[in-house]
């Protein structure tokens, strides 16, 4: 998956921007005069950029939390309706969207300590801010399609859930593929 970053050189993409430009119009007087202090630009702009990716992140979460409500839903009604052919498919698709959605949560924030030998840089930042909206996009995919599969079980459509649910498990296989990947590009490993 090749990023905004990767395209654009070192600067954000618009979408990111906008996160970061959020976390930035946060920044009250007493900060904005510590900006002025030699060293401390630089670290102020790491930590927006570190809060802005954790506002992208947050957004991710929630959405996939929504959905995986939604997915439970499904699955109770399918299991209300007595309709047990799906039964395990569905809860195979609630378990790892469930792993997804953790590891999301609990994900890494871009944070490097003064004597880790990896230290992450704002380019490392813009980059992480970029893949993690890639990430936001692909979460929308997931969403839909879990969206899909609770309509037609609501609309008597059960014949359709097999191929929902293989949809909506593809949506999810997707989107942990690419976040398997994440930790390689915020390193610059994966290009």
């Amino acid at each position: 998956m090749k990023s905004e970053y990767q395209r654009k050189g070192s600067k954000l993409s618009q979408p990111s921007s906008s996160f970061y430009d959020r976390a930035k119009s946060q920044t009250n007087l007493q900060e904005k005069i510590m900006l002025l202090i030699p060293g401390f630009h630089g670290y102020k702009e790491r930590e927006i950029r570190r809060e802005s990716d954790k506002l992208l992140r947050n957004q991710i979460y929630q959405k996939l939390s929504s959905a995986e409500s939604q997915a439970k839903d499904t699955y109770r009604s399918l299991v209300n309706q007595g309709i047990n052919d799906t039964w395990d498919d569905t809860d195979h698709l609630m378990a790892r969207l469930d792993r997804v959605v953790e590891r999301i949560n609990h994900s890494e924030y871009g944070y490097a300590g003064f004597f880790d030998v990896t230290k992450v840089k704002e380019p490392d930042l813009d980059r992480m801010m970029d893949y993690d909206y890639q990430l936001l996009q692909m979460t929308d995919t997931v969403t839909i399609a879990i969206q899909g599969l609770k309509d037609a079980v609501d609309n008597g459509h059960v014949q359709d859930a097999k191929g929902k649910i293989s949809d909506a498990m593809k949506a999810v296989d997707a989107l942990e593929t690419a976040y398997n990947g994440r930790k390689d590009v915020i390193l610059g490993v994966q290009q």
